[in-house]
């Protein structure tokens, strides 16, 4: 495509995939249908039209043709990862009682939380017929693994939220769970669905999760560093939802008695809005820029992980892809 060099490498990505994603398009369209129930399309083609990039389910097909599947099943298993994907993003908006998402009134405050939640519920039931239409025992296992291990991380952030004793391990456990998951599972099946040697599936699950932990990490920094216009999220959503992410969690060991007063009152109370402050005390501590780099650092593990597969134009739009994720921070 001759205007390739203008387009970012997702872009690039989706442009590639051009033909599987608009199958993909359609077949969610088709899916998310109800003949009982109006709200359901009302709800999900207000989330589904609200810009998402369709990351996940462009990894699903990009893994499965990198490995030179020559079928049409792994639009349904995009269309799998998208659906529980979306059903996780309705029952985030209600548990964090969010009146945004991607710039846009979020499902549960233009209907009501009844609604997000059981629709969520609905994408999640027409995930799990999608992935059952391919016949694979194997893909079942992975993606309804994923399914539990969200559900997981999500329970895990709640009892973590407003505790200044939660570790980075405990963070990270979180990040897999809430992030990685997904991104995992859904590079994983398209190579399953494949036929993949395992050297190669591993490899390709390996990228998921590490591409998923960076992006995630980036997302935390941003809510210190740099959300706001374009990004559908306001500067210090985690810090006022009481959330520990990663640059509070390295900057409480180093913090003086005023500062963890500070973080008592703001994060376990829930008594101070001072969100300047928290800013200034993860830049004075060094840990914005720590979280950063450690987003870097789960880039290049990702960048590592696609050695092991054959090498094509695909593979090195997934290498910058990763680069793309973290460029965020830039």
């Amino acid at each position: 495509m001759a205007d390739d060099i203008h387009l970012n490498p997702l872009e690039r990505l989706s442009a590639r995939l051009a033909d599987d994603l608009a199958g993909v398009d359609r077949l969610i369209r088709v899916r998310m249908a109800s003949e009982n129930a109006p709200r359901i399309p009302e709800v999900t083609a207000h989330l589904v039209g609200a810009g998402g990039k369709r990351v996940r389910p462009l990894l699903t097909l990009a893994a499965a043709r990198l490995c030179g599947y020559g079928g049409d099943d792994h639009v349904k298993l995009a269309a799998t990862v998208e659906f529980i994907h979306t059903a996780t993003l309705l029952h985030d908006d209600v548990v964090d009682e969010s009146a945004q998402r991607r710039g846009r009134p979020t499902a549960n405050l233009l209907w009501d939380n009844q609604s997000s939640v059981l629709v969520g519920d609905y994408l999640f039931a027409r995930s799990f017929q999608l992935m059952v239409e391919t016949g694979s025992l194997r893909v079942l296992d992975i993606l309804s693994g994923a399914a539990a291990t969200i559900a997981e991380g999500e329970v895990l952030q709640l009892s973590a939220a407003r505790n200044l004793e939660t570790t980075e391990a405990t963070y990270l456990t979180v990040v897999r769970g809430k992030t990685a998951a997904l991104f995992e599972a859904a590079c994983e099946v398209g190579g399953v669905l494949a036929g993949a040697t395992e050297t190669e599936v591993r490899a390709l699950a390996a990228y998921g999760d590490a591409l998923g932990i960076a992006f995630q990490i980036l997302d935390d920094w941003l809510d210190y560093g740099g959300a706001g216009e374009g990004t559908g999220k306001n500067l210090g959503d985690d810090f006022r939802e009481g959330k520990l992410t990663l640059p509070v969690i390295r900057a409480l060991p180093l913090a003086d008695e005023a500062e963890r007063a500070f973080w008592r009152d703001a994060i376990e109370r829930g008594r101070s809005d001072d969100f300047a402050r928290a800013q200034a005390i993860v830049e004075r501590h060094g840990t914005l820029e720590a979280t950063r780099l450690e987003a870097l650092t789960w880039r290049d593990r990702a960048k590592d992980a696609l050695a092991a597969l054959p090498d094509s134009e695909l593979r090195g739009m997934l290498a910058d892809l990763a680069d793309f994720v973290v460029e965020r921070a830039s």
